[in-house]
């Protein structure tokens, strides 16, 4: 086995932080947000919205339904998520007219 570095989504820094802004919070209200004060500090909200570290999957599942929206919309970067956070109802991401290619 080789030991290639995970292939990451190009997105998801730019979405994590959409969510914190469109929620209208600061990166420690975030962290009260999702209940993770015990497990989180504002310097990794801050790698995370950076692109600097990648958030575990229990923290990508907080972030997601603090904005109501299905996990895929987070990782796929071929979704976009919706205008208005947190979203009415479930969403699972609005589908991008112009997808680039992705890298291999």
């Amino acid at each position: 086995m080789g030991s290639a570095a995970r292939r990451r989504p190009e997105r998801l820094a730019q979405k994590l932080r959409v969510i914190r802004v469109g929620l209208g919070l600061s990166q420690n209200g975030m962290i009260r947000k999702m209940g993770l004060q015990d497990e989180l500090s504002q310097a990794e909200i801050s790698m995370f919205e950076s692109g600097t570290r990648v958030p575990s999957l229990p923290v990508l599942l907080e972030y997601s339904r603090s904005a109501n929206v299905f996990v895929e919309a987070l990782i796929d970067d071929s979704l976009d998520l919706p205008e208005k956070l947190p979203s009415a109802k479930k969403n699972e991401g609005i589908r991008r007219s112009h997808v680039p290619k992705q890298k291999k």
